[in-house]
Parts: structure tokens; sequence; C-alpha cells
């Protein structure tokens, strides 16, 4: 099948970008073909930049490139973000120029939000309506599409695939943490992250787990939530345990990302808000236990995975940071448990399958004995 994704795609500095190339990866290696619609600054084999984020013809740009590509369908990875003001709304026309022409529409709903905002929900009512197949990452985000709009059967949950990789060699020593139990609070620095409520806690963990350390190592993205950011700062400057809390900055390309959470013995979520974390995912790669807050989707990524503690508060958080430092048996459990999980169900070799279970059944094959060759 040659498959067409429209996405954000690398060097673009994006976790859709990211996720659509690893599952591009994972669609090769299946015998499928791909080619990437992408805004401009995209690279790679296939991978076609053919608008800016910003146009108002973004449409009609990407549906002219796929035109000459012949793609047998479209798969959008939606973020509102990515495709235009008002809400990205220059998706819907996408989606309709598609449809004018019978070419089946697959989206991908990264973010459903509980309560929906008015002018989301009217965006996504199209989207789910007009599209001939939708993806989201949990099971709470089905019930919540289902309750709005209904389309039961069009909506299918795939979860945010996993790396299988090996940890970066002395990457403590890179990061200037040897010997020491690591604590990671890694990405972008916005208030929704809630990092403050780590550093809060952290002279408590100090107290049980003498050589603990902090790494706080913050994504570069210009001025992104300043106010914030000096907060953060000034809280570590003030802290009783600052020598204890490494702060990092950079952009963090793929290669020293992997170091930093090749370093971690825990990677730490606190986050107010959110559904699958694309870093969870990147823990779980390199078989890193998490501790986070009880967002729900983190919740059911516990659970499923037995891959870390879930913390309802600040006094959880503390409680919960000193168990996975101070405990190294309990630790190596959860390890076991995260690679069991990984290569079973979350492997981006799974999700791909899965991926390609969905286009299957919007696509028709010239005959069911029929097998794509290209």
């Amino acid at each position: 099948m040659r498959v067409g994704i429209v996405s954000t795609y690398p060097p673009i500095e994006c976790g859709i970008a990211t996720y659509t190339q690893y599952l591009t990866e994972a669609l090769k290696k299946h015998g499928h073909e791909v080619y990437i619609f992408s805004p401009y600054g995209c690279k790679g084999d296939r991978a076609f930049g053919c608008y800016s984020p910003t146009a108002k013809d973004i449409a009609a740009n990407i549906f002219d490139m796929a035109s000459k590509m012949t793609p047998d369908l479209m798969h959008i990875e939606h973020e509102f973000g990515l495709y235009g003001a008002p809400k990205g709304i220059q998706i819907i026309e996408l989606i309709l120029r598609c449809k004018e022409v019978v070419l089946p529409v697959v989206t991908t709903l990264h973010t459903v939000k509980d309560d929906i905002p008015k002018e989301e929900e009217i965006v996504l009512k199209v989207i789910v309506q007009e599209s001939n197949k939708i993806i989201v990452h949990e099971e709470v985000h089905k019930r919540t599409l289902i309750k709005y709009f209904g389309f039961e059967n069009k909506i299918t949950v795939i979860p945010h695939g996993i790396r299988e990789v090996e940890p970066i060699k002395d990457a403590k020593e890179k990061i200037g943490a040897k010997e020491k139990k690591v604590a990671m609070l890694v990405g972008y620095l916005r208030q929704t992250k809630r990092f403050d409520r780590v550093i809060k806690v952290f002279p408590k963990v100090i107290e049980e787990v003498p050589d603990a350390v902090l790494v706080l190592a913050g994504k570069s993205r210009g001025v992104d939530h300043p106010e914030y950011q000096k907060m953060l700062y000034k809280m570590i400057e003030d802290s009783p345990v600052k020598d204890k809390i490494i702060t990092l900055y950079g952009q963090f390309p793929p290669k020293i990302f992997d170091t930093l959470i090749s370093a971690a013995d825990t990677i730490v979520l606190p986050y107010e808000l959110g559904g699958q974390s694309g870093i969870m995912a990147h823990a779980f790669a390199f078989s890193k236990p998490v501790v986070t807050s009880d967002l729900k989707a983190f919740q059911d990524w516990v659970d499923q995975s037995s891959g870390g503690l879930v913390s309802a508060n600040d006094d959880e958080l503390a409680v919960n940071l000193i168990k996975m430092l101070g405990d190294d048996k309990f630790r190596l459990t959860l390890i076991s448990s995260i690679k069991k999980f990984v290569k079973e169900k979350m492997a981006w070799r799974v999700v791909a399958k899965q991926h390609i279970f969905v286009y299957d059944s919007c696509t028709c094959k010239p005959a069911p004995f029929a097998k794509y060759f290209g």
C-alpha cells in the first residue's frame, strides 16, 4: 500500500514529527511505501515540504502534492496548532478534497480533551464525521469522542509506539551525575508540566536518599513560558539542596535526548494536563521507570505496564521518589515489567501492524488473495 502521511517531520522539532518518523520507519519494514507531506523544513526519503503552517492555502498545497504521488490512502496526524488558524480548520478542506476523489482518510487525533472547548468541538465534529477512520491513543479519548459525536465503529485505539533500543553508555558521567541516583525532569518548561512540584519536594527526597540528584533538562523554544521558567530557576537558586540539582538546557537533538533519558534512574512526570506522553514513551524505550501525577492517561500506562508509581499529591510524589531512588530491587522489578510490556504490546513493529489493519479496513484490494508489492 502507498500511504500518504500529513504531518510535521524531522528535522522540524515537534513531538508529532518524531512520532511520524518512527511510524514511517515501522510501516516501511512491513513492506509499505510512505510519502510524507509536511511543512517546509522537513528532510528525508519521500518527505515533501509543501506548505507553511500560517498560510491560507494549506489544504490545496498538500492535496496538489499528494495527487502527484497517487497514494492509496491519506493519514493525517492531527494537532490543533499544525494546520492554520483558527484551530487548524484548513484540515477539514483537505479531508473534503480527498473525499471528493474517493481517497480514504485516516485521522489520528493526538489530543482529545475530556471537556472539549466549543471552538475545538466544531472542528473535531467534521473531522470525525468525514474521516473514514479515527485513531486515538487512549480508551478515555475514544469514550470522549463517542460522547460528543458518536461514530463508535469508526474509532480505533492504538497506543503511542515505543522504540526498542539500548541505553547510551556512560550517560550519567556525561551529564555530571556519575554514581548518583538520578530523577529526571526533561522537556519543554511549561506551567502545565508542574516541574515546580518536584523541586519543592526534593529536599525530603535528599533526607532519605542522600546520593540522589535531580536533573532539570529544559528544552529551549525561544521565550516559551518565560515567567514559569524564571520561577523554576528561582526555586532552584533558593532550594536548600540546590547543590543536588543539575540544571541543563539546550535543543536536545535525538542523540543528546537519548543520553539524558539513559542517565536517569527514573523519569518524573508531574503533569496536570495531557494525554499519553511522548516523554513516557521515550522513558520506556530505555526501560526507565516513571513517577507520575494521577492523570488518567498516566494511571492507565502504569497499570498496564507495572512500570511506575502514580502520585495524587505532593506528599505521595515525595514518597514515590524516595521509593524509586532508594529501593534498587523494587526499581529492577519495574524495569523487567517495562521490557516485557514494550516487547509484547508497545513496540513500533506491533503498533505499525495495528495501523495497517486500520488502513486495510478502508481500502480495497483488487482480490482478497492479492498481496501488495512495491
